[in-house]
């Protein structure tokens, strides 16, 4: 269940669909999965499906989180990066295993307890969480290098594009409930230049706190 031979052929699986970074690669390896999934379902935590965690979320594929953070780190590694979207906190886990800072805001507050466990049991303390709305980011720690939603918005929020840095890339599932694009957006000297990468079945976005 959570062996190396197990985990080593989940990545050969996620290679074989396309994810090409060994930094990604080597971090699906070292992240241990089955903690950030309910006990009942451990056995199943190097499938590459998504599983349900409670209170209308998933834990997403392994193939949309590696191809999520290889596309998000294309341009180099970020300093500090913001995710919108905790869950279970196994994104964020990636996340920390390959970037300085990562600073991940959930709006359902037994997910955030939740994955601070988890986080703390993976021995990864570079992951800050937040309770919080999403859809206002987190300011105080603006402006991020890397920003990536693991919701759906209809429209990516002002206030998380106002947060990109300079040179900066947000990686997104946008569109409505049921199909999305996953979508690349990144700030240059002229604005922000966006291009859709895949489609993509995310839970929606919602405002407020739960």
């Amino acid at each position: 269940m959570t062996s190396r031979r197990t985990r080593e052929r989940l990545v050969e699986a996620l290679a074989q669909q396309g994810v090409a970074d060994e930094r990604v690669l080597e971090a699906l390896r070292r992240v241990p999965r089955h903690l950030f999934v309910d006990e009942a379902l451990a056995s199943r935590a190097y499938e590459n499906t998504p599983l349900p965690i409670g209170h209308g979320q998933t834990i997403s594929q392994p193939w949309v989180v590696a191809r999520m953070t290889e596309l998000l780190l294309e341009p180099g590694i970020p300093e500090r990066v913001l995710e919108v979207g905790t869950g279970s906190g196994y994104q964020a886990a990636v996340l920390a295993s390959l970037v300085p800072h990562v600073y991940t805001v959930e709006r359902v507050g037994a997910l955030v307890s939740q994955a601070r466990q988890r986080l703390r049991e993976a021995r990864l303390y570079n992951a800050h969480i937040r309770h919080g709305d999403g859809y206002q980011g987190w300011p105080e720690y603006a402006p991020f290098g890397g920003i990536l939603l693991t919701a759906a918005p209809a429209q990516v929020p002002a206030a998380l594009l106002e947060q990109l840095a300079d040179g900066g890339r947000l990686v997104a599932p946008v569109g409505g409930s049921g199909y999305q694009a996953l979508t690349v957006a990144d700030r240059g000297a002229e604005g922000l230049r966006y291009r859709r990468v895949a489609g993509v079945s995310f839970v929606p976005m919602l405002e407020g706190r739960g």
